[in-house]
């Protein structure tokens, strides 16, 4: 398939996921476990990710600011901007995409090749919808708690980096982190992880209602699922970017 045949087949699998679900009360218990797995499971590796990559930051930038005349403080309000603007909402979303999107495209192509989606179909149940329509809005909803728990542990392991290192004192990274604080950058970065969340779960799904053949076609479409949200997710961004912070 080329891209517009993919383009238009991925059009009509969101009228379908979109539309009204049956019965609120099952929708509703769907989400929250969806919420649990999708993002309560992931809550380890964003803690584990977001320590290391906030410890990095602040230790090659107090490594890398040769210069006597730049402040040390400069130190904590880099580490603050790079996990608020992109390594909380970027690298994390990426870090999901793997994690996340691999588990549901594996879960919905396993469910299409054992024909349990035929079986839901049969019984008059819009499959898409009542599969993939909670993943959606599950994602959409914990994922900003996620980026907020990532910017808070970023900033605490470059704190705990420069501590520990003596690279630099508590008092100018704390007053770094203070510094030229701008609040719409938050407004920012959550419209990107809502965005991210979207394609996360959204194009996992497609690839995985659409697979044919066996558990080898569902791996390959898991591996496709990956790399395209990556991809899109690092679109997402520029284009997010450019529209939010021009």
């Amino acid at each position: 398939m080329n891209l517009f045949e993919h383009v238009g087949k991925f059009s009509r699998f969101l009228l379908l996921v979109l539309s009204k679900p049956e019965k609120g009360k099952i929708f509703f218990s769907q989400i929250v476990r969806e919420i649990h797995k999708l993002g309560i499971n992931s809550i380890g590796i964003v803690v584990i990710i977001s320590l290391f990559m906030g410890a990095v930051i602040t230790l090659q930038t107090a490594y890398n600011m040769l210069n006597p005349l730049l402040p040390d403080y400069l130190v904590g309000y880099t580490t603050r901007e790079s996990m608020l603007l992109e390594f909380s909402s970027t690298i994390v979303g990426l870090i999901l995409a793997g994690k996340v999107g691999s588990n549901i495209a594996s879960e919905i192509g396993s469910m299409r090749v054992t024909e349990q989606i035929d079986a839901l179909e049969i019984m008059g149940i819009n499959s898409a919808n009542h599969l993939i329509l909670p993943k959606i809005v599950a994602a959409i909803f914990i994922n900003p708690f996620l980026y907020v728990l990532s910017v808070f542990v970023g900033i605490l392991g470059g704190l705990a980096a420069g501590y520990l290192t003596s690279t630099v004192a508590v008092s100018e990274f704390i007053y770094g982190i203070q510094y030229g604080f701008i609040p719409y950058y938050i407004t920012y970065s959550l419209i990107k992880t809502a965005v991210f969340a979207f394609i996360i779960t959204a194009v996992p799904s497609y690839y995985g209602y659409y697979v044919k053949g066996g558990a080898l076609e569902v791996g390959k479409a898991s591996t496709k699922a990956v790399v395209n949200s990556s991809i899109l997710i690092l679109l997402a961004n520029v284009i997010l970017t450019q529209i939010l912070l021009k």
